[in-house]
Formats: structure tokens, C-alpha cells, sequence
């Protein structure tokens, strides 16, 4: 599985990114993935090629790039609870400078790059993203609807900007719940908003789940939910993109 480390033009300078893709000489769609708050490392490159090994070129940018390149901050092997807290605490300053002006800065330039690469074939592309992620996914999506044919969300904030950001989805929609995020009423609220878009969707939440449970290297990976999500997510990506 090819793999390359790549520098990505900006409005405010230079995003390092990795990309994953088949080793067949041909072109494929395009998949943006965001990662999640604590970025690009192994377990997120692990899931890039396990995607990419299913006919796709996947460009995953690192979120934090105008504080470092990836790790921007160093990482426990395992981020358990002990570790968690003090890991947040120098990664919150991050996500909060990361405001909706500087993603939607950045979706363009992720897109514009990732549809020019010789890999990419013509046609629309898929947004996926985990935690803080999922939301970028989402104001990614929204913001350039006459591309993004898909957008999945996985156990993040993507409800955060109200019920206007889901208005301007005109991709088809998975979002993955972690029980621990969702109250039943919060829950309700998105998938009203989500009918109200009129948007092809599905929104559940996972059973058993806490937040993060897609990420193998945290105390709250469950293994059945990570399969659950691949089982949501390439058909979506099936549905929607002209896989090469």
C-alpha cells in the first residue's frame, strides 16, 4: 500500500499531510479524512490504508499545522485516562485557535489539493472525520456542495453549529453516535434537522459506546463499533463515489 508524507498549500502556509492509496497504477476517488483532536499517528494512518486498501485515495492533513508539524504535541503510545487530561490540557488551545474561518480556509485548500493529485480520478469526493473531526467533516461538506458527494461523522460534535450548517448538506450522510455523547433529546434534534435538510441519512448511535471509540490506542476503543463504522462507511463511500 503506497503511502506518502506530503506538504499541502495554504492560505496561512504549509499543512503536512499523509496520504494513503492502491498500488495500481490508476485513478481513484478521493476521500479527505480528519482526524481526530490528538492528529496524525499510527492508528490514524493504520485506518487510512485499511480505507485506501478498498479503492481509495485518502489525504489525511494535519489539523494543527500552523503550531508544528505532526505530532504537534508529543503522544503516550496509549492515551489512557491518566494521560488524557494533561494531553487535553495542552491540545484544547489548539482546537479552540481553530476557528470556523480557518477550516473553511483550509477545507479549500485539502480539496483543491487532494482533486489535483495524479492519483484522484475526476468526479465528486467523500469528507469523513473522528471527534472534533466529524464536525469538520460536516462544515467541509456544507461549505462545498457541489463536491463532496458523502460526509461521515464519527463520535463528534457535528449537532455543535445548530441546525443552519446541516441545512446546506446536500451529501449523502452518516453520522455515528458514541452513547456517551448523545442525549436522547440532543439526538432527536440532529436527525429533525437532518429531515428538514432533506438529505439522504443515517444517524445512530452506537450501543455500549463512549467517546472515541473508533480509535484503537485510547480506553475507549471498542473493537465491535470500529467494525460497525467500516460497515456503515463503505457502503456510503460505495453509494456515492465512482470507485476506480
Amino acid at each position: 500500500m503506497p503511502t506518502k508524507t506530503l506538504r499541502i498549500p495554504t492560505a496561512d502556509g504549509q499543512a503536512d499531510a499523509f496520504a494513503a492509496f492502491p498500488d495500481r497504477g490508476e485513478q481513484h476517488p478521493g476521500i479527505l479524512m480528519y482526524p481526530d483532536g490528538f492528529g496524525i499517528r499510527p492508528v490514524l494512518r493504520e485506518m487510512a490504508r485499511e480505507l485506501a486498501g478498498h479503492g481509495y485515495y485518502v489525504l489525511v492533513p494535519n489539523l494543527f499545522y500552523r503550531h508544528g508539524p505532526a505530532p504537534v504535541i508529543e503522544l503516550p503510545e496509549h492515551i489512557g485516562e491518566k494521560a488524557r487530561s494533561s494531553v487535553f490540557a495542552r491540545l484544547m488551545p489548539l482546537i479552540e485557535a481553530h476557528t470556523p474561518e480557518r477550516v473553511l480556509r483550509d477545507a479549500d485548500a485539502y480539496l483543491r489539493f487532494l482533486t489535483t493529485q495524479p492519483e484522484v480520478g475526476a468526479g465528486p469526493v467523500a469528507v469523513t472525520g473522528y471527534c472534533i473531526g466529524g464536525l469538520l467533516a460536516v462544515r467541509t461538506a456544507a461549505a462545498h456542495p457541489g463536491q463532496v458527494a458523502a460526509v461521515a461523522g464519527f463520535h463528534g460534535p457535528v449537532g455543535a453549529d445548530g441546525p443552519d450548517l446541516l441545512s446546506r448538506l446536500t451529501a449523502q450522510v452518516h453520522l455515528g453516535h458514541a452513547e456517551g455523547d448523545m442525549t436522547p433529546e440532543t439526538f432527536g434534534e440532529l436527525n429533525r434537522a437532518l429531515d428538514a435538510a432533506g438529505v439522504g441519512y443515517t444517524s445512530e448511535i452506537y450501543p455500549g459506546t463512549l467517546h472515541g471509540f473508533t480509535m484503537s490506542d485510547t480506553d475507549a476503543f471498542n473493537p465491535a463499533a470500529l467494525q460497525r463504522h467500516w460497515d456503515r462507511l463503505l457502503p456510503l463511500l460505495g453509494r456515492t463515489l465512482a470507485n476506480g
